[in-house]
């Protein structure tokens, strides 16, 4: 199975991302990289994130992992981001008064409206978004491999990567209006929800990165 790296840039929910890899890849070698010399020769990278993006940001880049990513990624290594793993990798966030991300997907990442409403208009929903919520598949893809569509995953989040009709949104979920739940180009697949925190379905999308070849 080779090495896993979990990058380590001081903003991530790491060792239950990296306690659950160890549950779906026990002969794998899950290594919480803090530098790129500790990740080299890893043949998958997992981006997590929790916090603020402008710190997420700062931390990435003075870890010195964003020439590690994306030398990965024209390599064919494959990479999965999760949650504030997955907004660093768009284009640009509204968090923190606007900060440039590191533009591998050209969305954008925006706020959740304070006024935000169910789909009916009948009930002021709370940000942040927190809970299960169903990820509708809108493209097959390997990461999906033994997941009905439809399952729920769990979510935490106050901003978002609007699903816009493009090839690159790979799962669309609703809280208010419709938002990308997972995105994929590629060797790289991200999901805003966090799978390690989705029980056996989350465990499952795991076990589909650690055997997935990069290739969609």
């Amino acid at each position: 199975m080779g090495k896993i790296a979990v990058l380590d840039y001081g903003m991530g929910n790491l060792h239950s991302v990296a306690s659950a890899l160890n549950k779906v890849a026990p002969e794998a070698e899950v290594v919480l990289a803090q530098t790129p010399q500790q990740a080299q020769g890893a043949e998958r990278l997992l981006v997590p994130g929790v916090g603020a993006i402008r710190d997420c940001m700062a931390g990435f880049v003075d870890a010195g992992f964003a020439p590690l990513l994306k030398d990965a990624i024209a390599a064919g290594t494959p990479v999965l981001g999760i949650c504030v793993g997955m907004q660093i990798m768009m284009r640009h966030s509204e968090e923190n008064n606007g900060i440039d991300c590191l533009d591998i997907f050209p969305q954008p990442v925006k706020f959740f409206a304070s006024d935000l409403l169910t789909v009916k208009g009948s009930e002021r929903l709370k940000v942040p978004h927190m809970g299960w919520n169903k990820v509708q598949q809108v493209r097959e893809h390997p990461l999906w491999e033994g997941i009905e569509n439809g399952s729920r995953f769990y979510f935490v989040h106050s901003y978002y990567v609007p699903a816009t009709n493009n090839d690159e949104i790979a799962g669309k979920t609703q809280y208010g209006l419709p938002l990308a739940a997972a995105m994929g180009r590629g060797n790289v697949f991200v999901t805003q929800f966090h799978p390690e925190k989705s029980a056996d379905t989350g465990l499952r999308l795991l076990k589909n990165f650690v055997n997935w070849n990069g290739r969609a």
